[in-house]
């Protein structure tokens, strides 16, 4: 939704006066779908509004409709809305005149939608109605320079939402904790980076002499202590190997450490065990 939200600020001009209008195709019940997106006439239904109502797509008229999890809707529900997308009017539920709009449609899904077209649960020729410029999202575990700014953009926010004003040296701090965030393999996303940052702000609100340190993060996110605890890697796993991933992530040992599924220490110790020298030339730094 951020970069939907991105989009319909960057490609309109004055997006600000023009409306984004967001739905999650998957949360919202079959029945109650339709008339959601397309609107309903007076009488149209058991429970329809006095007056009738007007869709999703009236309301984002003149702006963006963001269609979250559209793998998720139902196959009777893709054909009006290829429809719509074709003919560019809308027609409310149990009525007879149809509704220009001018709307940029942009959707979204976690699903393989090919997959379920050839599975026959998604039709084709709206697929490739939708799919006019496809974007690929990464996952936040692998854009590892954007994780710190984010989280210190996220905790600012928090912070001023409970009225606490962030430390002075805050940049400083969250750099400091960067082995630790960018460990953590973050499967809820940014998502979960914001919340984690809430929960951060809560703590940092109520004692404002506390430092942000990589320890204190973890006391209060211990999930983000998960590397430890998994399991030691195949004996296989020899001195080059460690050698190289290492290298990969820039000597970062806590970033080695999850990679290779062992912990800090016993990184460190099997470094030590086979350069009885005492490491100095693959000495790894965090």
């Amino acid at each position: 939704e951020l970069v939907a939200q991105a989009i319909h600020r960057e490609g309109q001009a004055r997006a600000a006066n023009r409306p984004f209008v967001a739905v999650n195709c998957g949360a919202i019940a079959e029945s109650l779908l339709e008339s959601e997106l397309f609107g309903h006439e007076e009488g149209a239904f058991t429970g329809a509004r006095r007056g009738g109502h007007a869709g999703l797509f009236e309301a984002a008229n003149g702006g963006t409709l963001f269609l979250d999890e559209i793998g998720e809707m139902p196959l009777s529900l893709q054909t009006r809305l290829l429809r719509v997308l074709e003919e560019r009017e809308v027609m409310r539920v149990g009525g007879t005149r149809p509704v220009p709009i001018e709307v940029r449609v942009i959707s979204a899904t976690h699903c393989d939608l090919e997959a379920r077209v050839r599975e026959g649960r998604f039709r084709a020729d709206l697929f490739y109605r939708l799919a006019v410029l496809r974007l690929a999202l990464p996952p936040l575990r692998e854009r590892l320079a954007d994780i710190v700014p984010l989280g210190e953009w996220s905790l600012k926010h928090a912070l001023a939402a409970l009225g606490a004003r962030p430390h002075p040296n805050l940049h400083a701090e969250m750099k400091a904790c960067a082995p630790v965030l960018e460990a953590y393999a973050w499967p809820g996303n940014v998502r979960e980076l914001r919340n984690l940052m809430e929960r951060l702000a809560l703590f940092l609100a109520a004692e404002p002499l506390q430092a942000l340190t990589p320890s204190f993060l973890v006391s209060i996110a211990p999930e983000l202590n998960q590397a430890v605890a998994m399991p030691a890697p195949a004996p296989e796993a020899d001195t080059e190997s460690i050698a190289a991933v290492l290298a990969r992530f820039n000597g970062q040992r806590d970033a080695a450490a999850k990679h290779l599924g062992i912990s800090r220490t016993t990184l460190w110790r099997r470094l030590r065990s086979q350069n009885p020298e005492g490491g100095r030339a693959v000495r790894p730094r965090g």
